[in-house]
């Protein structure tokens, strides 16, 4: 056989190999992504651990890996039965309304609102005097509701079995965490030499400071939203409390859709004075730890703008479901800060760029 042939025979063979290897791993990639992010974001948990372990690291990942089960796929599986009984009680109590009708004359409360309470309260006169329109109307707003908060419980459901799949590669990892920092460390070495490292370093201190910034402000907005929602005497604090955490990542509308709903169930209860406190409370309490903590959190490794925040957390969310909220963000920081060096690393080294240089002196 010819030598040239059989160098192309044994490159399509590696080549084959790569696309099956790829094609395996695809399925995976997002969570496994997520199972490194969060490896490094609690590998000092991990080390103290294996400390305490006798550097025994099948126990110390097991024990990390229960402690991640009860710190993130308990409150999900709490918040997605939670909000799937909540769906179910919205369904049936819509569901009069489209074969009965709305009752002629609006709640007291929203005759009461201030501005548009009597322009709504004529709407509504007119809807119940028209059955057709009012029905018409009903199902362009009930079936939209409907698919969306099925949707929703879709994803935490999806989410949920994600999170259990993530914790599995957490252990695997964190028990041979040692081989591959080497393998990391070593390849990083041959690829690019000193920027090589140093872009590993790098982008181990982006993703713990980004993941640190979401996850924890998100965690001082849960902590002050549960306070306000017990001050103010709001049910269901617990689910209210995980519901915060989780809606708090997704930048802008999170954290509100939940403080504002316990506005308004405290406004129809009839509580107007706490409905206000609720609102006050949430938009200098609960906003006001979005927007000075993540800055101070997410700042120490990199200066992710908002922009970036909002388009990772959706963008992360249409590409990898659930965990994107966490995932999309943190991988558009980590491509920031590494674009970022390795052009301050390579501008040097131009002729344009040291040419600029010799004029700005």
């Amino acid at each position: 056989m010819n030598p040239s042939h059989k160098q192309l025979i044994q490159i399509a063979l590696v080549a084959l190999l790569l696309v099956g290897c790829v094609a395996v791993l695809l399925p995976f990639t997002g969570t496994l992504l997520f199972a490194i992010v969060i490896c490094l974001t609690t590998l000092p948990i991990r080390n103290r651990l294996l400390t305490l372990c006798g550097g025994r690291s099948n126990l110390a990942a097991l024990l990390l890996s229960i402690l991640l089960l009860l710190l993130l796929v308990v409150p999900m599986a709490l918040l997605s039965g939670t909000l799937a009984d909540g769906v179910q009680m919205g369904v049936r109590a819509l569901k009069p309304l489209l074969e009965t009708g709305v009752p002629p004359e609006p709640p007291q409360w929203i005759a009461d609102l201030p501005i548009v309470g009597p322009d709504i309260t004529r709407y509504w006169q007119d809807l119940a005097d028209s059955r057709e329109e009012m029905n018409n109307l009903l199902r362009q707003v009930f079936d939209p509701t409907r698919k969306f908060a099925l949707a929703a419980v879709g994803l935490f459901a999806q989410g949920l079995l994600q999170l259990v799949l993530v914790i599995f590669f957490v252990f695997f990892i964190f028990r041979d965490t040692h081989i591959y920092a080497d393998a990391l460390l070593t390849g990083s070495r041959m690829l690019g030499g000193d920027l090589g490292e140093r872009m590993l370093t790098l982008a181990e201190g982006t993703v713990t400071g980004v993941m640190a910034g979401i996850v924890g402000t998100a965690a001082a907005q849960a902590l002050v939203a549960m306070l306000g929602f017990i001050i103010a005497g709001v049910p269901g604090v617990i689910a209210l409390t995980f519901a915060t955490f989780f809606f708090s990542m997704v930048p802008v509308i999170g954290a509100t859709l939940i403080w504002l709903g316990a506005a308004i169930w405290l406004y129809n209860g009839g509580q107007t004075g706490w409905a206000v406190f609720m609102v006050l409370w949430g938009m200098f309490g609960i906003s006001s730890v979005d927007n000075f903590l993540k800055p101070i959190l997410i700042s120490r490794s990199a200066s992710l703008p908002l922009l970036l925040i909002v388009v990772g957390v959706f963008g992360g969310v249409l590409v990898f479901g659930f965990i994107g909220i966490f995932l999309g963000p943190t991988l558009l920081a980590l491509g920031q800060v590494l674009i970022r060096e390795w052009l301050a690393y390579a501008a040097p080294e131009t002729p344009t760029a040291a040419a600029a240089v010799r004029e700005t002196r």
